[in-house]
């Protein structure tokens, strides 16, 4: 027996009956032999961390740009831990840890640079074009974009990868995740929760003060942690806080999803195909509880003047970057100037842009505008 067919087999053995099983994987779209030491959904993790479009996450803003300090979490850094967070929620629910872990970490490989402010540009650029969506972007990323193989285009990824990095996507038509999918979606939820807090008391964008005056849930830890370790520095305290906000949200997360399981009966991987509710979540409580954090966030961070000035100078140096390539398509690289046929030219300019990085962006706007830049 193969290596890989004995850890099929263990998971045959080990994982609940609702799990995805990597023996009964759809498939690919291009059929493939499988591999004598990895399961499917082994080798469709090992093809994402191995991809273009997964180191540059390096280089990608998740709040703070990158040259504004080396200890904020940038893309890569966050599908790290939305990964590390998928792969716990997946051994305590008996599901299969390797698809958690793969969805997790291809979730944002559709991300241009900037965070969010490019993706605002390129879906008002691409309004009558197809539109953008980084999550669609992400599945593009691995069925076309990614070129590492000669027999086909993107990295033909299984079909229980793509189905869960289309949380949001048209194409899924109302058909429901994996318990995987989900996982990896809630787990990307805890994640920014606790990082953004943690990067926003870096930055100095508010302190521990702020956040116990404003927002009960962090007060009622805090607190508690001021109480056991009373001579602690506020750095390990803060620390010490987001690290128990993580393990509250996982906590509560496992509980009410194994509530959700048995009240809508779910006993097989079909009952979870079939079920339209969401079962992988919190429970009203917690969500109000989170919502006070986003809320937080939302006020004193994503819309602190210093972020929004970058954000507004970001969405007008790609709309130039855009418009540069729209006016004089030649401007392109050969590779994206070639796909023109193929993708129309907005389709090309826009794949383009989204693969960039902070770095290279700021690069390319100066090589396009700056008089004695070396183009």
């Amino acid at each position: 027996m193969s290596v890989r067919k004995e850890i099929e087999q263990k998971e045959i053995v080990t994982l609940a009956p609702f799990a995805s099983f990597s023996c009964k994987s759809k498939g690919r779209q291009y059929k493939e032999k499988e591999h004598e030491y990895r399961t499917a959904f082994q080798r469709d993790r090992d093809r994402v961390i191995h991809s273009t479009a997964f180191r540059r996450l390096g280089y990608k803003t998740q709040v703070f740009v990158n040259h504004e300090g080396d200890h904020y979490r940038t893309r890569l850094t966050h599908s790290i831990e939305v990964a590390q967070i998928s792969k716990t929620l997946a051994r305590i629910l008996s599901v299969n840890e390797d698809l958690a872990e793969t969805v997790a970490l291809a979730h944002d490989l559709g991300h241009g640079p900037f965070g969010h402010a490019t993706e605002t540009a390129l879906s008002k650029l691409m309004k009558n074009h197809g539109g953008f969506d980084h999550n669609e972007q992400s599945v593009r990323v691995v069925e076309v974009l990614e070129d590492r193989y000669p027999a086909f285009l993107g990295l033909n990824l299984t079909w229980e990868v793509l189905n869960g990095m289309r949380k949001h996507d048209k194409a899924r038509k109302g058909k429901a995740l994996s318990l995987e999918g989900q996982i990896a979606d809630a787990a990307d939820d805890i994640a920014y929760n606790a990082h953004d807090l943690d990067d926003g008391l870096r930055a100095g964008f508010f302190t521990e003060k702020d956040l116990s005056a404003h927002v009960p849930f962090w007060k009622e830890i805090y607190t508690r942690i001021e109480k056991q370790h009373k001579k602690g520095s506020i750095y390990h305290k803060r620390l010490m806080a987001i690290r128990v906000i993580i393990n509250w949200q996982v906590d509560e997360m496992v509980k009410n999803t194994r509530k959700n399981l048995k009240k809508h009966h779910i006993e097989t991987y079909e009952d979870v195909m079939k079920c339209k509710a969401q079962l992988v979540c919190f429970n009203e409580t917690m969500k109000r509880k989170m919502l006070g954090v986003r809320q937080f966030l939302n006020d004193q961070l994503y819309h602190h003047y210093r972020v929004a000035r970058m954000t507004d100078k970001a969405q007008r140096f790609i709309e130039e970057i855009f418009r540069v390539y729209e006016k004089s398509p030649k401007t392109l690289p050969t590779h994206f100037y070639g796909q023109i046929k193929k993708t129309g030219l907005y389709r090309a300019i826009c794949d383009y842009i989204a693969g960039m990085t902070d770095r290279y962006a700021l690069d390319e706007y100066r090589r396009l505008f700056a008089p004695y830049e070396r183009v």
